[in-house]
């Protein structure tokens, strides 16, 4: 069994404006103010034993292109203001008219730090929503209950008893039913930064945080901070919106290591 994804980038102009060549940077390229926007597109299933290929990348990006954009385009010309997440099954029905091998789920990110997810079998009445958040915070990998020797032998640097800094990412994934009107990313954000970004950005997470506190037991590592994250986040979302749910808080601590929570 294999899973294949494919990025479509693509372009939603004013006038309708097409053209463009350049697969990488979006087809339509952009033309006066656009938007642009990009399409993950995964399957799952097994490859063919002759190509090795699981779907030919070329079908996604054309039923990318010839049937999800016009609907986008429509709506940004028609109704900007809807929510993304009431787009979703309408993208998610064209591509199961279009009959794509293995499809397994949609994701549009609408920008490099907010997208929307829904799987292509499956229900229609719930989307996931995604948004990225940064902060900086320093800590320092430490567990009373072992020597000191042993500490720098499992954590090495990260054991340096003056700590050490991260530019940490956050991504809260959100689920909303579609039908009830979705949660706004701006209302999101706001329990985010209520619930993490004003206690944890800018702090030593050891020193100034009751969660890493040495009398905690909890040391800072990126596995235990999406737990935590998650753990503070939860209770809001749900208290903010009864149709709306956290399904998972996944922490970068650098570009190669993040930890998600739960797994």
């Amino acid at each position: 069994m294999a899973s294949l994804r494919r990025t479509v980038r693509f372009s939603i102009n004013p006038g309708g404006e097409t053209g463009g060549v350049n697969g990488s940077a979006g087809i339509p390229a952009m033309h006066g103010l656009g938007r642009y926007y990009e399409i993950d597109l995964t399957c799952r299933g097994e490859p063919d034993p002759l190509t090795g290929y699981l779907v030919d990348i070329r079908e996604i990006d054309r039923i990318v292109r010839t049937m999800l954009v016009p609907i986008i385009a429509k709506a940004c010309e028609q109704t900007p203001t809807v929510h993304p997440a009431t787009l979703m099954p309408r993208l998610v029905e064209a591509v199961r008219i279009a009959h794509l091998e293995g499809a397994e789920s949609l994701r549009w990110r609408l920008s490099p730090y907010h997208a929307v997810e829904m799987p292509v079998q499956g229900s229609e009445e719930w989307a996931e929503i995604r948004v990225r958040f940064d902060f900086a915070a320093a800590h320092r990998l430490h567990v009373r209950a072992m020597s000191d020797e042993e500490n720098r032998r499992v954590f090495g640097h990260c054991n340096n008893p003056n700590g050490h800094g991260h530019n940490y990412q956050i991504e809260p994934c959100v689920r909303v039913r579609v039908a009830a009107s979705p949660m706004p990313v701006a209302r999101i954000e706001e329990l985010v930064k209520a619930a993490i970004l004003d206690r944890f950005d800018h702090t030593n997470l050891n020193c100034d945080t009751a969660e890493f506190a040495p009398d905690s037991g909890v040391n800072p590592s990126v596995e235990n901070m999406a737990r935590v994250f998650f753990g503070l986040l939860k209770p809001r979302i749900t208290e903010a919106d009864p149709n709306a749910s956290l399904v998972s808080m996944t922490v970068w601590e650098t570009e190669r290591t993040s930890a998600t929570y739960p797994g």
